[in-house]
């Protein structure tokens, strides 16, 4: 009986998993089977980091803007501000408010004021 030659598929996988894991160190570079694994365990990490860097950014927007909005005035704050763009309907994101408040802080203190003005002040001073 004749020897049957395998084909290339094979051969083709594994180059492609190598080539995925060329800069990793040690065995995860030479092993196959700790290539997969090591593969696997990247592409787990790549997507949970992914989320986990939205959450921080989200994080570091809210901290930037509670901070500029809080030197002008002790009583307002960043979930007053929202609150009141929201009633007021402005589209404005917090990655937006947040790249105002440090390249421009005026402009950020002037929407503020335009907000508390149209709003009414009796809210945040206590006075009904």
């Amino acid at each position: 009986m004749t020897r049957i030659k395998r084909g290339y598929i094979a051969r083709r996988r594994r180059t492609k998993i190598r080539l995925f894991a060329s800069s990793f160190r040690g065995a995860h570079s030479r092993l196959t089977r700790t290539i997969t694994q090591q593969k696997i365990r990247a592409l787990v990490s790549s997507h949970r980091d992914r989320d986990k860097q939205k959450r921080n950014f989200r994080r570091l927007w809210i901290t930037r803007i509670n901070a500029v909005i809080r030197e002008r005035g002790v009583s307002y704050s960043y979930s007053k501000l929202i609150h009141d763009l929201y009633k007021r309907q402005l589209v404005l994101n917090r990655k937006i408010l947040a790249q105002i408040a440090i390249s421009n802080r005026n402009c950020l203190y002037m929407i503020s004021n335009e907000i508390r003005n149209e709003v009414g002040w009796k809210e945040y001073t206590g006075i009904i």
